[in-house]
Formats: C-alpha cells, structure tokens, sequence
C-alpha cells in the first residue's frame, strides 16, 4: 500500500511519511531554539555563583556555598511536566518555571538562609516566587529551598528574560533527594509503601544529621578556615621562592628551602606566616635592588 501524495514547496510529489518526518525536524529544531537561551542561562549563572564562592575561599573567608551544578530540563521532561500540569505548550515558558535550574549545595542549614539573602540582594536576577521546604518539609520528606528568578540573556535576535529555578539544600538533603528521585523515576510516582516508610526514616535521619553538624559548625568552620589560610600560605611561600631563583645565588635559595621544609613538618601555621613575611622582605629586597640597577 502507498502513502498519499502531497506536494513539496516546489510543486513536487512528496510521500505523507516523509512531509511528517519534515514537520517533526522542525518540531525538533524549534525546541533547540527556544531551550538555547536557557542553556545560556544556566551557564552564566553557574559561573556567577562557582565564582562567588572562590571570592569567599580567595578572601580567607568561609563560603556559604560548597558546590553548584545546573541543568536544563530535556524535551521529554518539558513535555511530560506541560501535560500533568495541563499547560499548553504556547504556554510553556511562562508557566514551567525550573526549564533552567541551579543547584547550590551548602554544608550546614545555616547557609542556606545566607545564600538566599545572597540572591535576594543580587541586582542581575529578580527573584519572582520562594519556596521554603527546609523548615516545612515535603510530606515525602523532601527538603529544600527554591527560588525562582527571573534573569536576563543576551543572544543573537536581543535580549531575553527567562525563568530559572534555584535550589539550595545541604549535602544530606540532596543525597536523600538524589536517591528520591531515582525511585520517583523507577516507580513512577507509586513508590511501595515499605519503600515509602524506608525513604521517610532516611529523611528523619538526615534532619538528625544536618542538627549534629550544626552543633559544631563553628569547630568545623575554623578548621577548614585554617586549613585554606595554610594551603594559601605554602602557595605564595613557593611562589616566592620560585621568583627568587632568577635573582637570588644557589647557595642562598638552598637554606631558604631548607629552611622552609622545616618549618613545614613543624606544622606551626605562626611560624609558618612568619617565615612568609621575612621571605617576602628579602623578595621585596631583590626587587629594589633590580630597579637601581635598571636606573
């Protein structure tokens, strides 16, 4: 049996398979289009906040904020969430709020809240919704803080305000949603009720958790405070000495790294930061000394 017969553009016979094949690349390009902006979107604010957080980590300051990732939700996703939710796909981008989505991942509760008022203060993103699930949790134990922002891109036809979602959870709180969602997935939605009551024990547990971490947050914080100052000062240490090679004789720099390597297995950071400013005397030394020669 053959197909009927339409016409191409060009006045040609063309098999009804082969113009819906045509009309579904189109379908497919069409959405390549509309989800290019987001995936720019989720780019830049990925960057913005990676790079927010060496801010902190740079400055010797502890960041509220541990990791980032970011998505953009796929087409099957899109079109699966447009029908549940009944919403037309003209619709779409206005309706479905999280096609772009963020994820900042914290090491205390407490953080949380901090990296909030962090968007709230931003100026190159408005935030239109807040959800707090953290202090009133899902009743599948589901725990986390969305924001939905709206953020401006730049791409080739002008400028674009689209929706993203952010999400702000600890550690625990998105290990047990990682874990949740793959059985969302599996189950489709009708998890077994012993696997239910497994899930909800696991959530309880990780309420538990993010508490006991909280009471020794600030033990926590100076140690990893006075490990990045450590790291940080071996770092311009042998950036130092790396530099005085070029200036300094052989017989010099050798009892400077010898000197160095001993204060190092003293694990003393004091003498440590004290051997780093005599250093950076004796390089500031040799800089002077290369600007009266070069006069």
């Amino acid at each position: 049996m053959y197909g009927a017969v339409v016409y191409d553009s060009g006045g040609g016979p063309e098999s009804a398979a082969a113009a819906s094949f045509r009309e579904r690349k189109m379908e497919i390009l069409l959405w390549r289009e509309i989800l290019s902006p987001y995936d720019l979107a989720v780019k830049e604010l990925t960057l913005k906040f990676e790079h927010l957080r060496s801010e902190y980590r740079n400055q010797g300051l502890y960041s509220p904020i541990e990791q980032v990732t970011g998505r953009v939700k796929t087409i099957a996703s899109i079109l699966e969430k447009a029908q549940r939710k009944n919403v037309k796909l003209e619709e779409v981008e206005e309706r479905i709020s999280d096609i772009a989505g963020i994820r900042i991942i914290c090491q205390f509760v407490e953080d949380i809240q901090t990296v909030v008022e962090i968007i709230r203060q931003r100026t190159d993103m408005e935030v239109v919704s807040e959800r707090d699930y953290v202090h009133h949790m899902k009743d599948s134990g589901y725990r986390s803080y969305h924001m939905i922002i709206r953020y401006e891109v730049q791409t080739i036809s002008g400028s674009r305000r689209i929706l993203a979602e952010i999400q702000i959870r600890t550690l625990a709180m998105n290990f047990w949603s990682t874990i949740e969602h793959s059985l969302q997935y599996k189950y489709r939605e009708n998890i077994p009720d012993h696997i239910r009551e497994k899930l909800t024990n696991a959530a309880n547990a990780i309420i538990s958790l993010d508490n006991e971490m909280s009471s020794v947050r600030s033990e926590i914080m100076d140690a990893q405070n006075s490990s990045q100052i450590h790291s940080r000062l071996v770092a311009d240490i042998l950036n130092n000495i790396q530099n005085l090679y070029r200036v300094a004789n052989k017989r010099e720099i050798q009892k400077i790294q010898d000197e160095f390597y001993r204060i190092y297995e003293l694990d003393d950071i004091e003498q440590l930061s004290r051997f780093g400013k005599e250093l950076d005397l004796i390089a500031e030394g040799y800089r002077a000394q290369s600007v009266e020669e070069e006069e």
